[in-house]
Order: C-alpha cells, then structure tokens, then sequence
C-alpha cells in the first residue's frame, strides 16, 4: 500500500463529483460486525468496481469519510502505554514503534467508501501499512487495559480501601 493515501482519496472525490453520485462526508462505520460486508480490496482495488456494484444495486447515497494521522493520536497511544503494565522492554519497543510513526503525521491513512442497502452495509476500506501498525499497538494497548480490569474484578470487593 502507498505510504499517503491523499492521492487516491483526491481521485476518489473527484470521480464521485464528475459521476454525479450522492455523497454523505460520514464518520468512520462503526456498526453491527454482523451486518457490514467489506470489499475484497486486495482481489479487486479498484474502488471504481465496488462504485459500479453500488449504483447497479440502486444505492441512493455513498458515504465517504476519509482519516489523517494526526499527533493527537499518536500521544494518546504514548499516554496509554505510560499508564499500562508493560515490561520496561516492551514499553520502550512500543515507545519506539510509536515514535517513528510521527513521520507520518498529516498523511492520509484511510480511506473508506460504503453504502446501505436493506439491513447491511457495503464497504470498500484501504489502509496504509503504516496505519496497520498503529491499530496494532491500539489493540494490544487496550487488550492490557481489559487484562487489567479483569484482574482487578477477580478481587471481587473483598479488599477494604480502608
């Protein structure tokens, strides 16, 4: 995948304009796993198909939203990982990880185009490598969050805080 997605979010914009499809500027789609089926984007990247499938299927509205890598995230993650029950080691490796993804700040790191149709949605989503990274540390940090409040609901009240 390319390191900046601006170029191919441009194009999508544009050919969504030159089209005359309906577009919604959305937030990310966050829903029912059950009722989102995505694009098999490594078989068949080219939005333009997934476009065409959405108007033959009658789609009256394309939702497009597209994200930035912004410092803010970045310094949460760092906060969180501050504040977590890591090993020095593994918190320094985080740390760094963390750290080198600042030279991708104000890239554009996904794209997502998606449509509604009966009860499900239809979504085409592209990623930077980059960006994989970046999930892939949030998800390992919250994993150690949800270990810790497990943990600590173990105690089941027994302990007195006086």
């Amino acid at each position: 995948m390319a390191i900046d997605l601006e170029s191919l979010r441009t194009e999508i914009l544009t050919h969504l304009d030159t089209s005359g499809t309906n577009v919604f500027h959305a937030e990310h789609r966050v829903l029912d796993p059950l009722n989102r089926i995505y694009w098999d984007v490594d078989g068949h990247p080219d939005y333009r198909l997934f476009l065409a499938v959405a108007q033959k299927a009658g789609a009256k509205l394309i939702h497009f939203y597209h994200q930035t890598l912004s410092a803010a995230q970045i310094d949460n993650a760092l906060d969180e990982l501050e504040d977590s029950d890591f090993t020095r080691e593994e918190k320094r490796h985080y740390e760094s990880r963390l750290r080198q993804l600042r030279e991708f700040e104000g890239f554009t790191c996904s794209v997502e185009l998606s449509f509604c149709l009966d009860t499900r949605v239809y979504i085409f989503e592209l990623h930077t490598e980059w960006y994989e990274s970046l999930t892939h540390i949030l998800a390992e940090l919250d994993a150690a969050q949800e270990d810790e409040e497990d943990d600590d609901a173990e105690l089941g009240g027994y302990f007195s805080n006086n």
